[in-house]
């Protein structure tokens, strides 16, 4: 019979000598502690023809970094979820064919070919290009409750989505024309 403190000394060797041939093989976590998150996306051309699904790391900024980045409303509108005002952001009327863009990292987010005019000031588009584009979450700010609308990538607030646009969702995605930018269809 072992006598305990060796079956804590063999413990500790044989764990010592894992550890030693995991660095030595190169193995290591998928994700470090403080590492970045992985994401999923689809890339877009800037034509909208899409591309492989790929995993990509989370953009992380900081406020200072995303404020030098970013006009002022955009800074509000994609890190502090504000909202412009209806009818005075740059793409709420544009008809011109293209694609929208996360402004804070250029995800691809919306094409035109499925923007509509929803009379309510804001771009709105019945779907994404790709649904791992972007994220969706619980907002109840307001005494309401919304689905609250991000990129995937970098967490950029977007807008929201609603359940009264036409088909073939049925869906309204209300963007924010600060946090994107249309990449005209060449």
């Amino acid at each position: 019979m072992s006598h305990p403190s060796s079956v804590d000394r063999r413990s500790f060797l044989t764990a010592g000598g894992l550890a030693l041939v995991g660095v030595a093989v190169g193995w290591r976590p998928l994700r470090a502690a403080g590492g970045p998150k992985l994401v999923t996306i689809v890339e877009f051309s800037d034509a909208g023809v899409r591309g492989e699904t790929i995993k990509v790391p989370k953009l992380v900024k900081t406020d200072a970094e995303w404020r030098t980045q970013l006009s002022t409303m955009s800074y509000r509108v994609t890190r502090h979820a504000e909202t412009e005002r209806p009818f005075t952001g740059e793409t709420w009327n544009n008809h011109e064919p293209g694609l929208y863009r996360c402004i804070c990292c250029a995800t691809a987010l919306y094409s035109s070919d499925t923007k509509f005019d929803s009379g309510t000031g804001w771009p709105s588009f019945w779907t994404p290009l790709a649904k791992q584009n972007v994220a969706a979450s619980r907002d109840v700010s307001f005494d309401m409750e919304r689905i609250a609308i991000s990129c995937t990538r970098c967490d950029a607030h977007l807008g929201h989505v609603f359940d009264d646009g036409p088909r073939p969702t049925g869906l309204r995605y209300c963007m924010n024309s600060a946090a994107m930018q249309f990449v005209k269809r060449g």
